[in-house]
Order: structure tokens, then sequence, then C-alpha cells
């Protein structure tokens, strides 16, 4: 059965991407930096100044990874808990802390959050939404852990709208995905999941309608490296 297929329902999705990153987490980070060329860093940055924390705001970093977004934002002051649905991504998070203040780190599901409503003035997500089974739940969960007047920001791959721009986009996320996924786990269907997942994304124009939809308000989202990634940035 091909990753496509394996994702093509919120059931199917929830077991691939929790097995997924379970298996590629110890890898993440490398991973990341490596099909970025290494701008992701730069592109999470923009999202902090979007963000703008400062001390003493409460942010949750949704599926946090292994906690670069959580940590960026509790350098500038903020008191952070960051999430994510994969013990060892946390595992990993966790062992990043070298000072204190430093985030908090749970396990847990950006589409069920474990906090109470109305608890923080700042959520972040990177790669989150994308890989969510249910994609309106994880909006409506990151709205009602808000403050009134707190933002959500995202950032992420993004659907070209572009038939052209779209179908090179994929082809060549399908074949370097497939090659390192071949080195690094010999099953070259590892990172073929990203070019999957975007296939069946609705790009970064319907999610800020749906966010829209869902009751924030001011909703923006700004082009990353030409339009391929996407940052949101929305109110409550």
């Amino acid at each position: 059965m091909s990753v496509r297929d394996r994702i093509a329902t919120p059931e199917g999705k929830r077991r691939y991407v929790r097995g997924l990153f379970a298996t590629i987490a110890d890898r993440y980070d490398f991973i990341t930096v490596a099909l970025s060329y290494g701008r992701d860093r730069r592109w999470k940055r923009r999202l902090i100044d979007l963000a703008a924390p400062s001390p003493g705001m409460r942010a949750a970093d949704l599926a946090t990874g292994t906690g670069d977004i959580a940590f960026a934002l509790a350098a500038r002051g903020a008191l952070v808990v960051g999430l994510d649905v994969t013990k060892r991504m946390i595992e990993l998070a966790r062992g990043k802390i070298t000072a204190s203040p430093a985030p908090e780190f749970l396990v847990g599901d950006m589409v069920a959050l474990p906090f109470a409503s109305g608890a923080f003035d700042i959520v972040t997500t990177g790669y989150g939404i994308r890989n969510v089974p249910d994609l309106q739940a994880s909006i409506d969960e990151m709205l009602r852990v808000l403050k009134p007047g707190g933002q959500a920001l995202s950032l992420d791959f993004d659907r070209p709208s572009n038939a052209l721009v779209r179908a090179v986009y994929l082809s060549y996320l399908t074949i370097v995905g497939g090659a390192v996924g071949w080195m690094l786990h010999r099953d070259p269907d590892t990172y073929r999941y990203i070019p999957a997942s975007i296939r069946n994304y609705p790009g970064a124009e319907a999610v800020a309608r749906l966010m829209e939809a869902r009751g924030f308000s001011r909703v923006r989202h700004y082009r990353v490296l030409g339009g391929l990634m996407a940052i949101h940035q929305a109110f409550k």
C-alpha cells in the first residue's frame, strides 16, 4: 500500500504519522536542516519575531518536535509548554535543557489539548497542522486555549496553486525524500510522506479561510521560499 493510501483516512493518517515520527525522532533535527538547506532556523526566527513574545507571556508550542520553537520562545522570556504526540521527541527535547527557565515538555495530542481554555497568550506550531488527522479539530483547539487577544502562528509547507510548480516541487521532494529515507532507514517511503501529505493538504489560502471560519480574526499568511512554505498568523 502506498503512503498516500495509508494516510487517506483520518484514522489511517493518525496511525501512520505516529509510527513515522517515532521512527525518525533521533534523525529529526538532521533531516529538518538537510531538507531545508539550513534555512529552517531562519523561518522559525521569523515566526518568533511575528509572535513577539515578552517576559511573562504564556506560550504553547504544539507538535514541538525536539523543541526548537519552544526554546526560542523561552529565550525571549515566555513561560512555555512544548507538546508532541511522539514520546521520543519529548525525551530528546528534554535532553536539550541546559539552563533555567526552560520550557516544560509534555506528551499530548494537538487535536485534544490537555490545557484549560484561555490558558495562553501565544500558540505556535512548526510543521504541525499538515500532519494532524483532523485539521478543523486542531484549529478549534488552538483557538480554545488562547486568551482573547492571543495569537496563533504556524510554519509549514505550502501546496503551490500553480499545477506545473506543484508537480516539479512534489517530484523533487519525492525523489530526495526517497533517497534520504533509503540512506538513513533503508526505507524510501520514510520521507516520501512529506510530498504525500502536501498532496492532501488544502494549502495556505484554504487554511487561512478555515481559521477565519472557525473563529479566528486578522488571519494572514506570509509566503516563505517563494510560496513553497508559509507562516500563518491569526488572533482570537
